[in-house]
């Protein structure tokens, strides 16, 4: 609050005695000193709740709010996030829309493709195998396993059993042999 500010709050009598040089005058002054910081996280506060605009280490606080803190669970307290900011970020941004489709293929599915950046997820609920569903990951997101089961294990309806399946190990190419064919 600016010095003019906090004198009008004053009795008339005050304001009046509220002259530069007076004692009155420079407690305003430092009364104002003392509110600028708290009134420059105030000016920018929705900055702190909007996904894309709040500062890197709040972000993950606010997975918190939206229910999407399962995906930060560590195996280590030390060990670095599971996922980058920008993962958390949009985690964030579409919580209303996850909450709304969680226990859902499509919710889940939305969720998957949000926290690991690929597309390609296939659910699925074998016919023999009722209250049962089967995760199958793309290869690009084979290296985020423990995040997309920590996640297939939250999304889930409560009555179902899952299984998350890694994609196939491929080989690589042959190397060519050394010998040329004569």
């Amino acid at each position: 609050m600016r010095r003019a500010a906090i004198e009008r709050l004053l009795p008339a009598a005050y304001q009046r005695a509220s002259v530069p040089g007076s004692v009155l005058f420079a407690l305003l002054e430092v009364m104002e000193a003392l509110h600028a910081p708290d009134e420059a996280v105030l000016a920018d506060v929705d900055a702190l709740f909007a996904a894309y605009r709040a500062p890197d280490g709040f972000v993950a606080y606010l997975t918190r709010w939206v229910a999407m803190d399962h995906v930060l669970a560590s195996p280590r307290p030390d060990a670095p996030p599971a996922l980058p900011v920008g993962r958390l970020r949009d985690l964030v941004a579409h919580g209303a829309h996850l909450a709304r489709w969680r226990g859902t293929p499509d919710g889940m599915r939305t969720a998957l493709e949000l926290a690991t950046g690929v597309t390609g997820f296939v659910l699925d609920e074998p016919v023999d195998r009722p209250f049962h569903l089967v995760v199958r990951v793309p290869p690009a997101a084979a290296g985020l396993l423990a995040v997309i089961t920590r996640i297939v294990a939250a999304e889930k309806p409560v009555a179902v059993t899952a299984e998350v399946v890694p994609p196939p190990r491929t080989l690589p190419p042959p190397e060519p042999s050394a010998e040329e064919p004569s």
